[in-house]
């Protein structure tokens, strides 16, 4: 229960930090989420079921309401915050502004940090072994032949660490590496070992030192589910001990899903896997113990196996060109069935890489014995720990892949999207790929019922103005106990922006509906200062860009992909502050997290409703499988989604509370088609001008 020293601590500090916040209101619907958010996690609804979802809307203030409505609580409890979230910008927020903030106006006493992956620093054993000794380089360990300017740059982030002017991450990096050169040096879990003489050193390990003592700990989505698909506790503190804030939760549901799926190449494999068997021949080679031959040759016969298994499975795709004619050159597997030729196929595989992982760890055993046994030179058995590491992940990786391609499907829930890509190059190959199409199940078990509490929490959470859809994403339901609360912006909509809905000659899906964009785009931005157009695809915004672009100063129109979007919002804004008229085109993705406050954009357009076509192989076995428990997808799943993303697009433009404008929607599918009402009514209630 909620203690009344801690109910008289929370309304203490919200009177100190509204006293000490410049133009600071006090919002009903804050001080409502910070204490459902306490009730909520002390167990005064349910002491079972410590979870609640919540939508605020743009205006209510939300970080420091979970903020105020948490970590009282947790060190009252002897509990630790985990806030997750999806953007590095709201890390960074959090980490820099909102946190020092709340620690400095609060009096209460908590330590907080930034986690990052494994992935995010270096590996002093891979640096070192990259550049070699002194002043040669150990080219056996790169994957391409390096040139001297990567060399260089290896040699001076190795300096720059050596002389304490670099922390060894990578964020902190005076010269951003190449993804394709960091991915050889970072930190991973399989080449970490203890018998490595950097172990001591190790800018990762010493970052895991500070994360035990803090209090709060910002992470990003998939950092939490690293952690918690190793069982939890072992990247973060144990989920039994923990208050999650699940930040930006909407996208809770396809980072569960990629973070679940598996992916790999056949004849690609088939290449790692000799290579991987030369190097245990050369272990057999390097170790003077006789423990090493029976593994060794053990594991080498499993590799046989599995490349001739993987060959034959090739061989099967070779001879069924038909398969792969489409336009994707995909092969999806209906309802997630796998032919009776391959499901064996796959069992066998999935049995064969098994025993080559078991087999494996036992060589990596050895290996570890012998090292502590001084029975390798410390270089050699630096190079050797991290080839064995990497090894070991791509077993991981293909048993996993294997086990999801044969694994039976439960009858009671949905079956698991399987497919294989056609890889055209060098030598012709396929991409075999599994992927779970709900996760509500996985996050149950792994989150729901472990924490000691979690709250969901974003500005778009409900489509269609209710939580049904993201319920059912997350394995949620409305009556399990889990609290549900949606708490309205306090902007004034009605009088600060009107929607507007212009008459239109042709719907999106006529072929002339580009052409219109263009011309109606031309005058809608007329003697408007700040416009930001969102489009529905790449292909649209170039079309219109391409008709317009002679038509208005080339100055004024920002199109995205053109420059990166920072450099896009940095000119944008220098030009209003200038007194200049600029128009941003953008898709998707400026459709989120873009703030544009003021007189930065009073003119907004969204160019059609968005609807997501059902392209990858995940969706469409998503659409199918509903469709098969006689279902609607386009109900069931795009029109919620869409409501969602509309609701997002809209959100672009009022983001402080004087803020004023004009939102324009060129999709008339909003009064002529039935579910057009739905999604009108579930956007924010603006002042509506409808041709």
């Amino acid at each position: 229960m909620l203690t009344d020293k801690v109910k008289s601590q929370i309304r203490t500090i919200y009177k100190d930090i509204a006293a000490a916040m410049p133009n600071f209101r006090s919002r009903r619907e804050q001080n409502y989420m910070v204490a459902e958010i306490s009730k909520t996690l002390a167990g005064e609804y349910d002491k079972q079921r410590r979870i609640m979802v919540c939508e605020a809307g743009t205006g209510i203030g939300k970080s420091l309401s979970y903020i105020l409505g948490t970590i009282p609580l947790a060190i009252a409890s002897k509990k630790k915050v985990c806030i997750a979230t999806a953007t590095v910008a709201l890390q960074e927020q959090l980490l820099h502004k909102d946190l020092p903030f709340f620690l400095q106006q609060s009096g209460v006493d908590f330590k907080f940090g930034l986690v990052k992956g494994r992935q995010r620093y270096v590996c002093l054993a891979k640096l070192e072994a990259m550049i070699g000794p002194e002043d040669t380089t150990q080219m056996a360990m790169w994957q391409t032949k390096p040139d001297q300017s990567q060399i260089d740059q290896l040699k001076k982030i190795h300096k720059d660490y050596q002389d304490k002017k670099w922390n060894g991450e990578i964020d902190t990096l005076e010269q951003p590496v190449p993804d394709f050169l960091w991915q050889q040096i970072c930190c991973d879990k399989h080449s970490c070992h203890r018998q490595l003489s950097n172990h001591h050193n190790c800018p990762f390990h010493k970052a895991r030192e500070d994360v035990e003592t803090w209090d709060v700990l910002i992470v990003n989505h998939s950092l939490l589910f690293a952690d918690l698909e190793l069982g939890g506790g072992v990247i973060l503190p144990e989920p039994e001990e923990m208050f999650y804030v699940i930040d930006e939760a909407h996208h809770l549901p396809t980072v569960a899903r990629d973070f679940s799926s598996a992916q790999a190449s056949l004849r690609g494999t088939a290449d790692w896997l000799e290579k991987a068997g030369k190097t245990c021949s050369k272990l057999q080679n390097q170790l003077k113990t006789t423990h090493i031959i029976a593994p060794v040759q053990a594991m080498l016969d499993h590799i046989n196996e599995l490349v001739s298994q993987l060959n034959q499975v090739a061989h099967f795709c070779d001879t069924q060109p038909q398969l792969f004619a489409n336009p994707e050159t995909r092969l999806r597997f209906e309802n997630g069935k796998l032919p009776e030729s391959l499901l064996i196929q796959a069992e066998n595989l999935a049995s064969a890489s098994n025993s080559a992982l078991k087999q494996f760890n036992k060589i990596q055993t050895v290996l570890s014995e012998a090292i502590k046994d001084g029975e390798l030179p410390k270089h050699q058995s630096e190079t050797v720990l991290s080839e064995a590491g990497f090894i070991s992940q791509r077993l991981e990786n293909l048993h996993k892949l294997w086990k999801m391609l044969a694994k039976e499907d439960s009858k009671k829930g949905a079956p698991m999207a399987r497919w294989a890509e056609l890889i055209t190059g060098k030598q012709q190959d396929y991409l075999f790929c599994a992927s779970p199409i709900e996760v509500g199940f996985m996050l149950e078990s792994m989150l729901w019922q472990k924490a000691a509490g979690v709250v969901l929490c974003s500005a778009t959470l409900r489509a269609l103005n209710n939580f049904n859809h993201f319920a059912h994403q997350v394995g949620l339901s409305l009556n399990d106990g889990s609290r549900f609360l949606a708490l309205l912006s306090p902007f004034d909509y009605q009088n600060n922006a009107t929607l507007f809905i212009p008459q239109m000659k042709n719907e999106p899906t006529d072929e002339a509906f580009t052409d219109e964009l263009a011309e109606q785009i031309l005058a809608l931005v007329e003697d408007e200062m700040a416009t930001l157009v969102l489009f529905a695809s790449y292909w649209q915004m170039e079309k219109v860009t391409d008709q317009i672009i002679g038509k208005m100063p080339k100055e004024q129109l920002f199109v995205q992909g053109t420059m990166p979007r920072q450099q896009v919002l940095t000119q944008h804004k220098a030009r209003c502050d200038a007194g200049k008229a600029s128009i941003i085109f953008g898709t998707g993705s400026f459709s989120e997290g873009l703030d544009l406050p003021g007189d930065y954009l009073t003119n907004l357009i969204v160019t059609k409703l968005p609807f997501a076509v059902p392209t990858s192989p995940v969706e469409q076995a998503h659409a199918e499988y509903i469709k098969s428990k006689g279902g609607n997808p386009f109900l069931q799943l795009t029109i919620p989604d869409a409501s969602r993303k509309l609701i997002q697009s809209c959100g672009r433009l009022l983001r402080k509370e004087d803020d004023y404008g004009r939102v324009t929607i060129l999709d008339r599918r909003l009064i002529t088609k039935r579910y057009g009402k739905s999604l009108l009514d579930a956007l924010p209630p603006f002042r509506k001008v409808i041709e």
